[in-house]
């Protein structure tokens, strides 16, 4: 049988934390890049290991590109050949109107949704393609409802963020199909994660839950199935998707 070996960035919490336990169910050795929390990252590792797999954590800054070649390098080095990247690792900063918005702020959240994206699916086409002596291999980038939804009196500059996420995968899509490299986005919408806390509203999530056609938000398990489908056999035909999994918004 072929060995998985996944990457998912952001993979301490929330929704990347639940990425990497579901596949971990699903037969992969999950390699877990985080930011600062340590302890949560380990508790995943954890989880990934009662669930029958082999995980691995590392600390890094996905937007400096010389972290990310490291991240990849161990992954290697611990499991062996990388066949399925989630790029998952993205901020946010504070709730708030765009003028109101700190440019540093903006700033950070362009380095690391959209380069620290750019830079782990650049490593991970050059380790898994063909054209570069791999074996193949599938991407999945982690986008948001808010690129097409704009979020405005939110944070537009992370929907801005999250629309070149999706164009991303779109056109490395098509650019690797022919490398053996299959690449998908998928679009979460309002889902119970931690991360409403780090942006001022922790309450946001349940807040005016009429907006979501299916009436409540989602749990980052729900996110988590889709991903794993991406990255099976199953979606063997499928690059270049785009998939909401939202509730309807």
């Amino acid at each position: 049988m072929k060995q998985h070996v996944t990457v998912v960035t952001g993979g301490g919490r929330g929704i990347g934390a639940a990425i990497a336990v579901r596949l971990a169910r699903a037969g992969h050795h999950v390699v877990i890049g985080y930011a600062r929390d340590t302890e949560a990252a380990e508790s995943t590792a954890a989880q990934v290991r009662e669930a029958g797999a082999r995980a691995h954590t590392v600390r890094l800054d996905t937007a400096d590109p010389a972290q990310v070649d490291r991240l990849f390098d161990t992954a290697a080095e611990t499991f062996g050949p990388v066949t399925g990247v989630v790029c998952n690792a993205g901020i946010t900063g504070p709730l708030g109107r765009f003028t109101e918005t700190d440019p540093e702020v903006m700033r950070r959240v362009v380095e690391v949704n959209v380069l620290g994206t750019l830079w782990c699916a650049r490593r991970a086409a050059r380790d898994m393609s063909t054209r570069h002596g791999g074996a193949g291999g599938a991407v999945v980038t982690i986008s948001s409802g808010a690129a097409t939804l704009g979020s405005p009196g939110e944070y537009v500059h992370y929907a801005a963020t999250k629309a070149a996420v999706d164009t991303l995968a779109v056109g490395l899509a098509k650019e690797l199909a022919p490398d053996g490299v299959r690449v998908n986005s998928v679009q979460p919408g309002m889902i119970v994660t931690g991360m409403h806390a780090a942006m001022g509203d922790p309450q946001r999530p349940w807040r005016n839950p009429g907006r979501v056609p299916m009436g409540r938000p989602g749990e980052p398990e729900e996110v988590a199935g889709a991903v794993a489908w991406l990255l099976s056999d199953e979606a063997s035909y499928t690059t270049g998707a785009v998939l909401r999994v939202s509730g309807g918004l």
